[in-house]
């Protein structure tokens, strides 16, 4: 078993800035990644909204996140955290190669979107096919979008890119929408959009880039073929809150709850990122949840440790 004042869990953008700050803080700190430093940026091809950089690889901004990090000692395992638990003032946390005992812990394991899981999604992810407009939406102007949902943030995404977009189509299963009332009504008064009903995409057709989608009516069993520059599913988002259990509170959409201080009713015990129920999905999101909860996590050690 190794001995560390703070594990933060997982490598993301959130974790590796607080992975930062708890090292220029002088504590003896480690980062468990069980994929790669950067989490889910690091297969970003394209960044131009995260500050000081007009246009970036996500690989590259990781990377120059991690050699920041590492210049003040923070180290970083490839490993997968498996549990955390309470052993008296200390946690432990349990991966796939060790145990680590620590003083506090950070959580930044973020989320997973819910995938159509039809041809061509995979494939595409990157080239067309995301899951976050306010991230891709200016890589599509002109474009015709389509947006698959009909809750809440399919209703406002589909909104919000008819700022790029010279048309957005939003593709629902049903006949009505989830979505608040309000939300509706901005969206049925947006030209821009138009709704397909009782619709669902069986495929996303397109070699280096997107080009259309294959539709099926779910009353009438048509079948037809709508040409489309981009696709953005909005059908939910799952918080990765496995590794928490029931050391902390959550909202009925598994989102963890926590205070403002991101430390939840697990003393010591801290989360960030898309862990937390939020706004918007972004970095710089990520990256001050990071920075709050590194900056809390010190203060709780020196309060309860000395």
């Amino acid at each position: 078993m190794q001995e560390y004042d703070a594990v933060i869990v997982g490598g993301g953008p959130g974790g590796l800035t607080a992975g930062l700050y708890c090292a220029r803080g002088e504590l003896k700190t480690v980062i468990l990644e069980k994929l790669t430093p950067g989490g889910q940026i690091a297969n970003t091809e394209r960044i131009d909204d995260y500050p000081g950089f007009t246009s970036i690889s996500g690989a590259e901004l990781a990377g120059k996140m991690l050699e920041h990090a590492q210049q003040f000692g923070t180290e970083m395992r490839m490993e997968e955290a498996l549990s955390i638990r309470v052993d008296g003032d200390y946690k432990i946390v349990k991966s796939s190669e060790d145990e680590y005992r620590c003083k506090a812990v950070i959580v930044g394991t973020g989320g997973t979107p819910r995938y159509l899981k039809v041809p061509g999604e995979k494939n595409l992810y990157g080239k067309g096919v995301s899951y976050c407009a306010i991230c891709d939406g200016a890589f599509f102007k002109n474009e015709v979008i389509a947006v698959v949902g009909g809750g809440d943030a399919a209703v406002e995404e589909g909104t919000f890119l008819t700022k790029f977009g010279s048309k957005v189509y939003i593709i629902h299963r049903r006949d009505k929408l989830r979505a608040a009332k309000v939300i509706q009504e901005h969206a049925f008064k947006n030209d821009k959009i138009e709704f397909i009903w009782n619709t669902v995409v069986e495929k996303i057709n397109g070699e280096d880039k997107v080009e259309s989608v294959g539709l099926k009516n779910v009353k009438t069993g048509e079948i037809s073929t709508l040409d489309v520059g981009a696709v953005f599913p909005f059908i939910g988002f799952t918080p990765n809150n496995e590794i928490l259990g029931d050391l902390v509170d959550k909202d009925d959409a598994g989102y963890v709850l926590c205070d403002f201080k991101m430390e939840t009713k697990t003393p010591g015990l801290f989360v960030i990122g898309d862990l937390r129920k939020q706004l918007c999905k972004q970095i710089t999101n990520a990256v001050g949840d990071g920075t709050t909860a590194a900056v809390a996590l010190g203060k709780y050690i020196e309060e309860h440790f000395g």
